[in-house]
């Protein structure tokens, strides 16, 4: 029964549209679904119920093996229905039902039926349902109808026997191989559609085969393309090949560049934008290059259609971020973007001027974003402060205009994230631009005094802390600050307190005020902020008279702590209170066993509040600090490397046991990481004996004990070799753990007076030459590549022989070398049968090192490798080699 129209009221928000599966439930379907076995069918009224059953399946509603077979088998009964309709509603639900083998059966026949009817419709769904639920079996009695399919004079049929077999080349590919020749065919096709698709499954066909692929390019690109969509696939194919020529060559020619460069005079619009985002794509573009392409996006840029200039300001914001001098001709057509009705383009085009202006347009940009900023969502907001950002940071002399501009955004109505990346922003401007500090410092004050969000008002204490006394007049920040331990929650409260006494510590003259302002938070409600007021009351010294703070104070109250935190907790947990007061020094500083990553260059930008100042230090730099506090290590010099920790015992052994190799560059320091899992057990004199026989460059130069291993406690004992400097020298060390092993009473935990010498054999440990590489990118391998020159350029192939995958060749190098992949090179695309990889690192003795590995199959399973190396140093160069030689 048809639902009577109803007005919907303006003030009805609440209102839902009306769905005519609105509460459909499957129980009562199934019960409907008994229609398909009357004897005259209801065409209308058994497509009302399939569509209904579609409904639930696309909702996630689950039919059990019973439910689903009686469905099946119902709809099959529709077979004898001649309503072209109902036919085309069984084929979908047919394929949704996903049949199972014995079940197929049943409606094989029919579908083959269909397949060669004479009713077009019939044989192009017939096509796709039996490829969808067949199998390899099946699908050889009717590979004949498919390839002559392929060919039908009928677009629907033939793109029907086209996806078809696009989708069975996942499952089987060697029959669909066999159909080359009709797909060809097709190919050639007038039909837009099936040369689409034609050309779709050719290549998949092809992919693995790299020089079929380049034929298949070749011959296409002469002009046998007429389909629009066929020539943006052909285009795609045809970056492809580009790519994978230029790695191979190096050469500045680039195959089928002309090609490129003629579909921009296509008459079809989405191919000239398939071109010219192709070419703007192309690895190490030109300027020449670029213009064709920049070009034509131009004018698309003052397009009527949205989705056009949507395209085009998409791809030039692309092109800017590498090539911003070739986008500046764009400018004044994306000006005019700026007030366009649809948001997305106005931010692309407001970000993309922002990263091609020139000083001298700042601030007409200014002028115009402003008036833009209120119109669109937090997240374009985002992209439009992080753009001005960069441009400041390029431009630092209109730090003003700019700062100010983020301040009276900082003010407007905004969520969290748009008002993090905002401070982020001012941040990052005054740590850069010492003209902009005071400036940004003040409108972060003032940010505060109205900030709703406490994460963002701590943070911006804690940089005033560090910031602030630098300044030329500390004392006018001091009222907003202390604004906050009034009109705040306890934890801004707190925040506020230690950012008072680090004005107090830092700037003598302030103290005497800040003491005045402490003691009036002894009295707060919290006890965090008392206790907080409390201490540095208590430690800054001096009474509040003006007097210069100890500098051991100012290192204990805001200095970094040298005592790794988890040994700190522990401590605390196990002081027992008393008079004698807790003491810092008695918490030990060994470093706890954990993973280690790999030591990282440093970015040279700070990523605003997000990342602290400089606080307690890694655990690199806590190795270093570890190693030159012993005596017999401080000579060694500056640590180069230290490793990640190779376990040398199986889980669950008695003695757990790794071992940490710090690299200098004559010596060589094993950092062995012991725990004793055994409760009853007091291990003493703990100490690795290491053979080093295999080893016969390294030298036993000095060793130092463990007094005491308690239980679960982790502990370190170290073992240090003298080898030829700046050499990567490689060998095999032996080790075996030798202690005192004393029992412990279980009652009252005290040791025994003997004890016994034991010995307990550990894993064999190499040291490789990766140990002696450290992971260091570079953000762009080409100009790295170029500006190191090929002084010390040594190149050099090699086979690698039978390999699982080309992949694993690659991983297998990269670990040899352990050097760190740039640009993403690391992965390779699957089915690939060449692959170029880029490599980075600083190799001992500080020398920078460049690698390009090019691979390729030689063969089924051999992997062949030309190897590419440029470095500071020749002899590291060579040295390069000749590790992957005898690797």
């Amino acid at each position: 029964m048809a639902q009577p129209l109803v007005k919907k009221d303006d003030d009805r928000d609440d209102e839902v549209d009306y769905s005519p599966f609105l509460g459909i439930e499957k129980g009562a379907v199934l019960q409907e679904a008994r229609v398909f076995n009357d004897p005259q069918l209801d065409p209308r009224r058994c497509s009302q119920v399939i569509t209904k059953l579609l409904y639930l399946l696309n909702q996630g509603e689950t039919f059990t093996k019973v439910e689903a077979t009686e469905v099946f088998f119902a709809v099959t009964k529709l077979f004898q229905s001649r309503d072209l309709g109902l036919r085309r509603m069984v084929y979908v639900i047919i394929k949704e039902l996903s049949p199972s083998a014995d079940e197929v059966i049943i409606v094989t026949s029919s579908l083959m039926k269909d397949m060669t009817s004479k009713t077009d419709m019939y044989r192009a769904n017939a096509i796709r349902v039996l490829c969808r639920i067949t199998d390899g079996t099946l699908l050889t009695q009717i590979e004949r109808y498919l390839k002559q399919a392929i060919v039908d004079k009928n677009p629907v049929v033939a793109s029907a026997a086209l996806v078809s077999g696009i989708h069975l080349l996942q499952t089987n590919p060697e029959i669909v191989k066999r159909w080359s020749n009709e797909v060809q065919e097709a190919v050639q096709s007038r039909a837009a559609l099936v040369q689409f698709h034609a050309l779709a499954l050719l290549h998949q066909i092809r992919q693995n085969d790299r020089l079929a692929v380049n034929k298949l390019v070749s011959s296409l690109t002469r002009g046998s393309v007429r389909s629009p969509l066929a020539q943006c696939l052909l285009i795609r194919y045809t970056s492809q090949v580009i790519r994978e020529s230029t790695n191979d060559t190096q050469t500045g020619d680039r195959p089928f560049y002309d090609f490129l460069e003629g579909c921009l005079r296509h008459k079809a619009e989405m191919v000239i934008f398939e071109a010219a985002r192709a070419i703007t794509e192309l690895n190490g573009v030109t300027s020449r290059e670029l213009t064709p392409a920049i070009t034509v996006l131009q004018l698309f840029l003052s397009s009527s259609k949205p989705v056009l200039r949507f395209a085009a300001v998409r791809t030039l914001n692309k092109v800017a971020m590498s090539h911003p001098t070739a986008v500046t001709n764009c400018n004044i057509d994306m000006e005019s973007l700026i007030s366009d009705q649809n948001r997305s383009i106005a931010t692309l085009a407001i970000t993309t001027l922002l990263k091609t202006g020139n000083e001298s347009s700042v601030d007409r940009l200014m002028k115009q974003i402003t008036n833009f900023m209120s119109d669109i969502a937090d997240e374009f907001k985002i992209v439009v402060v992080d753009a001005i950002r960069s441009l400041c940071l390029k431009f630092p002399l209109k730090h003003r205009s700019l700062m100010n501009f983020l301040s009276n955004i900082l003010r407007e109505e905004g969520g969290f994230e748009y008002k993090k990346a905002i401070v982020d922003s001012i941040v990052i401007l005054i740590r850069h631009i010492p003209e902009a500090k005071e400036s940004g410092l003040l409108h972060l004050c003032e940010f505060i005094e109205d900030c709703e969000f406490t994460y963002l008002s701590t943070q911006i204490l804690h940089f005033l802390g560090i910031e602030g006394p630098k300044t030329s007049d500390p004392s006018k920040y001091i009222r907003y600050i202390y604004n906050r331990v009034h009109l705040e929650n306890a934890t801004v409260r707190a925040g506020a307190v230690s950012t008072l006494a680090k004005f107090g510590a830092m700037v003598d003259g302030l103290k005497p005020r800040i003491f005045v302002l402490l003691r009036r938070c002894l009295f707060d409600n919290d006890d965090e902020v008392r206790d907080r007021a409390t201490l540095y009351l208590n430690t800054l010294g001096g009474d509040g008279a003006v007097v210069e703070t100890d500098e051991g104070v100012k290192e204990f109250l805001f200095g970094s702590l040298d005592v790794p935190l988890v040994n700190l907790e522990n401590s605390l947990k196990n002081y027992d209170p008393s008079e004698k007061a807790f003491d810092i020094n008695s918490v030990p500083k060994d470093v706890k066993t954990q993973p280690l990553a790999e030591k990282k260059a440093t970015s040279k930008k700070p990523t605003g509040l997000g990342a602290p100042p400089p606080g307690p230090p890694s655990t690199v730099e806590a190795y270093e600090k570890l190693l030159s506090s012993i005596p017999e290590f401080a000579s060694f010099g500056k640590l180069f490397k230290s490793s990640a920790p190779v376990e040398l015992t199986e889980a669950e052994t008695e003695y757990a046991v790794n071992v940490v190799k710090h690299i200098f560059d004559g010596h060589v320091v094993f950092q062995y990481n012991c725990t004793n899992t055994i409760p009853e057990q007091l291990l003493e004199n703990v100490t690795v004996i290491v053979d080093a026989s295999e080893a016969e460059e390294f030298a036993e130069v000095a060793s130092k004990p463990l007094r005491q291993l308690p239980y679960d406690s982790p502990g370190q004992t170290f073992m240090a070799f003298e080898k030829p400097e700046g050499v990567s020298a490689v060998g095999k060390f032996s080790n075996m753990l030798r202690f005192i092993v004393k029992e412990v009473d279980p009652s009252t935990g005290e040791a025994e007076d003997d004890g016994v010498e034991d010995e307990y054999q550990l894993e064999d440990l190499e040291l490789v030459a990766a140990d002696y590489m450290l992971k260091v990118g570079v953000s762009n391998f080409r100009n790295a590549w170029e500006s190191m020159g090929v002084d010390f350029e040594r190149v050099d192939e090699y086979g690698l022989g039978p390999r699982d995958s080309l992949a694993e060749a690659v991983n297998a190098v990269i670990n040899l070398l352990g050097m760190q992949p740039c640009e993403g090179t690391e992965v390779v695309p699957p089915n690939s049968r060449s692959h170029t990889c880029l490599l980075s690192g600083v190799y001992i003795g500080n020398v920078k090192v460049l690698v390009r590995l090019q691979f390729g199959l030689d063969g089924p399973k051999d992997v062949a490798m030309k190897l590419a190396v440029r470095s500071e140093d020749e002899t590291v160069s060579d040295t390069i080699h000749e590790i992957v030689a005898s690797g």
